[in-house]
């Protein structure tokens, strides 16, 4: 078997954020996706290790941005590859709160998306959350970055606690 085979998905970068109290966390997810339109509901999936999936389920709603092709690898490194554990993600940086009271940044974003959870479902490794769209904005015409530009384009590679992970 060629575990490279499930890099030909056509998902996209996106970065995924909750605030529940003092408590906030932001990962770079390459799984949000519209379900439904009636009502207009997301899914984002994260992995149980990130911190940022606790706050989301504490804080019952959350953000997602769509990053685009303007992006580089400081930016996708500055929301995936530390822990909001003990990095504040949006130290020194602009961003906004949605309705619902959840951090993002405008920067390198195609949309937001404020959501609330409506359902989760644990998964093994990640938890799906199931958002109803309660508030977007388009934010940039800006290309959204797929994982194959992410992957051919900045040569960056999958972490370990990414839903796509596979030993190669």
């Amino acid at each position: 078997m060629d575990p490279r085979a499930l890099y030909k998905f056509q998902s996209g970068l996106s970065v995924v954020s909750a605030q529940a109290g003092d408590d906030v966390g932001a990962c770079v997810i390459n799984t949000g996706l519209q379900l439904t339109s009636e009502p207009l509901q997301i899914e984002v999936v994260v992995n149980k290790k990130n911190h940022t999936e606790g706050v989301i389920s504490k804080a019952g709603h959350f953000a997602l941005i769509v990053v685009t092709e303007a992006a580089d690898m400081l930016y996708i490194g500055r929301f995936g590859f530390r822990t909001s554990a003990d990095y504040d993600k949006f130290a020194g940086i602009e961003h906004n709160t949605t309705v619902l009271g959840d951090p993002y940044t405008p920067e390198n974003a195609a949309c937001m998306l404020a959501c609330k959870v409506v359902s989760s479902l644990d998964v093994g490794t990640h938890t799906i959350f199931v958002g109803e769209v309660v508030d977007a904005e388009v934010l940039s015409d800006v290309t959204p970055m797929t994982y194959n530009y992410y992957h051919t384009v900045l040569k960056g590679k999958t972490p370990a606690k990414a839903s796509s992970f596979v030993k190669v």
